[in-house]
């Protein structure tokens, strides 16, 4: 067997069944990599700035001598990490695997080697990372159809995409994959947001698996959620698209956001409000703070309501055309049930187009 040099398009493809490897440094992978893939360093952090060093201040040779004294004392436990993986994910029959570095280069192709010379079939990626970042990025300049789901905070509009994905829609979590809610308050509870990047790299492979050509529903957000962005190509889209406005009575809403928020810690809560303090006003801030001291959460989320909707009702109606892309749809109260009311309404709407 030999090494093939695959293009992004056939490595993407065959990373749906088969595992890949990222042999870049752990620092590297921690900050961003191809979602899914196995982090199978060359070289540690230490290690790689060695070799870097080498190249710059002595010689290829040099460093590639330097590499060796690294790389030589890892073979052994490397293949036998890559033939615990491939074991466990396919079948015994099946020894294919993806490979890449940052740029295609030196890093795959020594482990490449390795590992075809064990005897697995070995593809690295032309280009290597940075290749697959650059199609990510172009991926968001991409014409998709978004249906954009709209609503009030505290309207369910999380649990209803979950409720059109069952129901066989096809649906991006932003604030899932963001690991956020989306509010002052949507970290508190929540994983550690990935980096810029990751997000990115995440949110372009579920846009590559939903496909230009098929309706894909989407939370109205704002372009930041947390400390990561929705990027501009991709935002301008959603901007332009349809949105699906659940008008779901207040009094319903903010029993559902009592529900939903309403056990999360009060400190981290208040720190929260003081975060949002001069927007939210400083007696409202005061008055909500005080209504969570004492455990009023009803008195103290109503407040923090109204801002919300406030500030709602402005990102909404900042779209150009709003007539013609907004379609209201009335529910009683907040309910997954409203998910069929949505899909009976977006085929009403594509009939008439």
């Amino acid at each position: 067997m030999a090494v093939e040099k695959i293009d992004i398009g056939q490595f993407l493809e065959l990373a749906k069944d088969h595992p890949v490897f990222d042999v870049r440094s752990p620092g590297e992978y921690k900050h961003a990599h191809i979602p899914g893939a196995y982090s199978l360093p060359l070289f540690n952090d230490e290690e790689r700035k060695v070799v870097g060093t080498t190249y710059k201040q002595e010689s290829r040779e040099q460093a590639i001598k330097a590499g060796l004294d690294f790389f030589g004392p890892k073979m052994r436990k490397m293949v036998e990490e890559v033939e615990s993986i491939v074991s466990s994910q396919q079948p015994k029959d099946s020894k294919l695997i993806l490979v890449h570095c940052w740029r295609g280069g030196m890093r795959s192709a020594a482990v490449a080697w390795l590992l075809d010379l064990y005897g697995f079939r070995v593809f690295t990626l032309t280009g290597g990372y940075k290749k697959y970042r650059n199609y990510i990025l172009d991926t968001f300049k991409m014409p998709f159809r978004f249906n954009i789901l709209g609503g009030f905070t505290g309207s369910g509009k999380t649990e209803l995409l979950k409720s059109l994905e069952e129901n066989g829609e096809k649906v991006i979590d932003l604030e899932g994959i963001a690991q956020h809610k989306g509010s002052a308050f949507g970290n508190i509870g929540m994983p550690e947001q990935p980096s810029q990047e990751m997000f990115e790299n995440i949110l372009g492979n579920k846009l590559l698996d939903a496909g230009v050509g098929s309706a894909v529903w989407l939370e109205d957000e704002s372009q930041r959620i947390g400390h990561v962005n929705i990027p501009n190509d991709l935002w301008a889209t959603m901007r332009r698209s349809p949105v699906f406005y659940l008008d779901i009575p207040f009094a319903e809403r903010l029993k559902h956001i009592v529900q939903e928020y309403g056990q999360l810690d009060t400190e981290r809560m208040i720190g929260a409000i003081e975060r949002i303090s001069q927007k939210l006003g400083p007696q409202n801030a005061k008055s909500a703070i005080l209504w969570l001291k004492e455990g009023k959460i009803t008195e103290s989320f109503e407040i923090l309501l109204q801002y919300y909707d406030k500030f709602y009702f402005r990102s909404l109606h900042n779209r150009e055309a709003l007539d013609t892309l907004l379609h209201t749809i009335k529910c009683k109260s907040v309910s997954t049930e409203n998910a069929n009311i949505l899909v009976r309404e977006t085929s009403l709407q594509h009939q008439k187009s």
